[in-house]
């Protein structure tokens, strides 16, 4: 059996620059318009274990002048504003910038070991001090977690195929199976999970192999790719007739 490992966080906010939202606010100063922004993707995603890396960029238009370094806060939009950074006992041995530079534009950070409990909304705040001092908010970035996909025959039926993945609850995640690359049946949206809740669900779908070909199931946020997994499969009657005709038995292989 081939086993096509799953996709990676990196790779899939890679392809998804195009959702990416930006926050506007402008400042008139001296009679001119300039523009400062604060740039956070909507949605991330990480697989279980791994590390993320929760966006936040800077953009100054030319005529903006910075009078000292801008001061970097990270925190969880949850009732308690959590903070990530600075300083903070909960998240210190998990969390470092991506460019120590104060100066720098890039005010990203990489979370480790990303666990379930991490399942949630993140914003970069920004204090700055232009010719006035003001404090720039992200839109913030909900991060949705991933567990090891499974797509396999089950134990009990060598025709009944079974995909199996856990997830954060988000009512957005949808679990299909394709056959030759048409879909033959989803898992629906259960409206009771709440975007940003913290335990996670186990979404699960069987489909019959009817027929051969490629079946691969999909797991999607929206209609952002999260992961997938292919399974190349034969019906038992065709392991019988080369069987029989003296060839090889032909097992279907998992990618």
């Amino acid at each position: 059996m081939l086993h096509m490992s799953e996709m990676n966080d990196v790779s899939i906010r890679t392809r998804r620059g195009w959702w990416i939202q930006l926050m506007f606010l402008s400042l008139t100063v001296s009679g001119v318009c300039s523009l400062v922004t604060v740039d956070q993707p909507p949605v991330l995603t990480s697989a279980l274990g791994r590390a993320v890396m929760l966006q936040c960029q800077l953009l100054l238009s030319p005529g903006e002048k910075m009078k000292s370094s801008p001061i970097l806060y990270w925190e969880r939009m949850n009732a308690a504003s959590t903070r990530l950074w600075p300083d903070s006992d909960e998240y210190r041995s998990r969390v470092a910038l991506l460019d120590s530079n104060p100066n720098s534009s890039n005010k990203s950070m990489m979370l480790k070991d990303v666990q379930w409990a991490d399942s949630g909304k993140y914003r970069c705040k920004l204090s700055i001090h232009t010719e006035t001092r003001s404090r720039k908010l992200g839109n913030g970035s909900l991060l949705v977690v991933y567990d090891t996909m499974s797509f396999n025959l089950t134990h009990q039926n060598d025709s009944l195929l079974r995909c199996e993945v856990k997830a954060s609850c988000d009512p957005a995640l949808v679990l299909s199976i394709f056959r030759d690359g048409v879909k033959l049946q989803s898992v629906n949206r259960d409206p009771r999970c709440a975007a940003a809740a913290q335990l996670p669900v186990t979404l699960s779908e069987s489909v019959c192999g009817k027929g051969g070909g490629k079946y691969e199931c999909q797991l999607h946020l929206n209609q952002n790719l999260i992961t997938k997994s292919s399974f190349y499969y034969n019906p038992p009657g065709k392991y019988l007739s080369q069987f029989n005709s003296g060839k090889n038995k032909f097992s279907p292989h998992h990618q």
